[in-house]
């Protein structure tokens, strides 16, 4: 086994190789570019070496300063993780041509799985199914419009170098297929510098079912039963689960024998992913992904194991750890992926400060048990900056069933807090709740189809989101007073500083003004006799209640208007961000005081 590796990556994949290194006594190094000197998968490794600027082309995808980093360091092997190099054969080969172990696959099986046209053309040599389509070399537009006139409409059109979703363009009659196909080249060419493409058959209800493959040095060759990434948007995964729902034994023999044929048809060595379409009893070759994949934690918990691990045995030469027939399925897992991104507004890319990163507790977690695990990359504080991936972590559930791995997600992603920039959780949360993922009724138009219900504005109900801010405010005001007593203690405390509505005589009375959905609104907190647990009579509208609440850090046990509730509040400036079991909003505090003399209108004379 190594002493040491370089992880050639970050985020949450570079501190995912470094916990498994770290089980098996690996030191490890770490590599960062500017933007990530504070990054947390620098201090998740034992050294970090900086490569260079912000962007990836001048930091991550410098190949020849990762090298160096590695050299200069004694580190005997480079993993790449997923993305950036870890698909690169030129990266792997320049590994190997320095004495450095690449734990990964050959630079040949990279270089024949890397093009699409040229991999299809393995895999039907390889007798692997393929969907209906033109993957020659020529690449005339007279010859593809001859044999997507022939296939039939709709046909898709395809990035041979492609991945990701782009280059990417469903042509569904014929008199469209020239704009589409100029358009495709463009995108091909521009993303990739490659404008070749292929054609396909377009699916109409396709899922998207995957193999997770395994194969080592001495000839041994397994797969880890199937993960369905079906739930998709814009060709990105969203939600993948593991076993697929609805697979037949007849069916999951059928896929890994055709996965286990892929594999070998290359030589292949490491962990790799043979991508399938599966439309009804029928299953096609779409690609293979020559490296660990994102979603390889709903794997590892329903058959237990650490494919990270078996990636550095088999890198150091030794045998995979266990044959096919030792391999067994133990209940049912879900991952979900959660961004900084704008859902409401074409899931833009959010950047900024994460004020708040609230995770699920998963500290007792171990490989293969427990039912929540949190793989993330950043911390609460840490700055979302535009040069990388917008995941900031994946959250991955293991239940018996799937309906119980089903309750189990949507109970983490409640206690997912995201503060500071927009994210992902609530959108998931309505995925995981629509009919057609409930039901398993699982296909690539998922999230079109349930699109009334996905991007719905749910939010909670306004007397609850009033009276969280309120109780919010409350506390905060206490927690002020609290500090101030213990500051001067022994000393005489003016009463009219207290915050508990203490008068001599009357009722104290406060009005808050707020903003809810671009709506004003207003309350009003009455104060009792009696002190203020019990007595804080709020009105908001016409309707009032007895509002009392007790906490414990940012939670709120709310009782109010005869409902009870456990409530998280945050407090940025003016606004609330208020987290409940049926969901999250915010509000803003109305402070017209706090924004006096703040106008143009108001400078250059005296208010009062």
């Amino acid at each position: 086994m190594f002493q040491k590796i370089l992880i050639a990556n970050r985020g949450e994949i570079a501190c995912r190789v470094a916990a498994t290194a770290k089980r098996l006594g690996i030191q490890t190094v770490a590599v960062y570019s500017d933007a990530d000197v504070k990054a947390k998968h620098v201090s998740a490794c034992d050294e970090a070496i900086s490569i260079g600027g912000n962007a990836p082309q001048d930091s991550y995808l410098r190949w020849d300063r990762i090298i160096a980093a590695a050299r200069d360091t004694g580190a005997q092997a480079i993993h790449p993780g997923y993305g950036f190099l870890s698909e690169n054969a030129k990266f792997a080969q320049a590994c190997f041509d320095t004495g450095l172990v690449f734990i990964g696959p050959s630079p040949s099986a990279i270089r024949a799985m890397g093009l699409k046209a040229q991999s299809k053309q393995l895999m039907a040599q390889a007798a692997v199914p393929l969907v209906p389509g033109y993957h020659g070399e020529d690449q005339t537009p007279e010859r593809l419009q001859r044999e997507a006139d022939n296939m039939g409409y709709p046909v898709l059109i395809k990035a041979s170098a492609g991945g990701g979703g782009k280059g990417m363009r469903v042509v569904e009659r014929a008199g469209d297929f020239a704009t589409a196909l100029q358009s495709c080249q463009r995108e091909a060419t521009s993303s990739f510098g490659d404008e070749a493409v292929l054609l396909e058959k377009y699916l109409q209800r396709p899922r998207h079912i995957e193999i997770q493959v395994f194969a080592d040095s001495h000839g041994n060759c397994v797969h880890l039963f199937e993960r369905d990434c079906s739930v998709q948007r814009r060709h990105q995964k969203v939600l993948e689960e593991a076993p697929a729902p609805g697979m037949t034994l007849q069916m999951r023999s059928q896929m890994g024998a055709a996965a286990l044929a892929a594999a070998r048809a290359v030589n292949y060595v490491g962990a790799g992913t043979v991508e399938f379409i599966v439309e009804q009893d029928q299953f096609f070759f779409m690609e293979m992904n020559t490296r660990l994949q994102v979603e390889h934690p709903v794997t590892e918990a329903i058959t237990g194991l650490d494919l990270v691990e078996w990636q550095l045995r088999v890198a150091a030469g030794e045998r995979l750890p266990l044959s096919q027939d030792q391999l067994q399925i133990s209940g049912h897992a879900i991952e979900a992926r959660i961004c900084a991104e704008n859902p409401d507004h074409n899931f833009l890319p959010a950047t900024g400060d994460l004020a708040v990163l609230a995770l699920p507790d998963c500290s007792s977690f171990q490989w293969g048990v427990g039912s929540v695990r949190v793989d993330s990359g950043v911390r609460q504080g840490d700055t979302i900056t535009p040069f990388y991936d917008s995941m900031l972590a994946k959250l991955i559930v293991h239940g018996a069933t799937r309906q119980d791995a089903l309750a189990k997600l949507d109970a983490a992603l409640a206690q997912t807090h995201v503060v500071g920039l927009n994210s992902n959780v609530q959108f998931l949360r309505h995925v995981v709740q629509s009919r057609s993922f409930a039901l398993a009724d699982l296909d690539t138009g998922l999230i079109p189809r349930e699109q009334a219900q996905v991007f719905a504005q749910q939010r909670l109900a306004l007397s609850l989101t009033v009276a969280s801010a309120v109780a919010c405010l409350l506390r905060q005001e206490r927690a002020i007073e609290q500090a101030n007593k213990q500051a001067h203690a022994g000393q005489w405390f003016d009463p009219w500083e207290r915050k508990d509505g203490w008068r001599c005589h009357g009722v104290h009375q406060r009005r808050f003004d707020f903003e809810f959905q671009s709506q004003p609104h207003s309350a009003h907190l009455s104060y009792g006799s009696d002190g203020p647990q019990g007595s804080l009579l709020l009105t908001i509208g016409g309707d009032s209640a007895v509002l009392s609440w007790s906490s414990e850090g940012n939670t709120l046990a709310l009782q109010f208007a005869g409902h009870s509730e456990r409530v998280d509040v945050y407090r940025q400036g003016e606004v609330f961000h208020v987290f409940a079991a049926a969901g999250a909003t915010q509000i803003r505090l109305v402070d017209a005081l706090a924004h006096a003399g703040e106008s143009h209108a108001e400078s250059g004379r005296l208010s009062a």
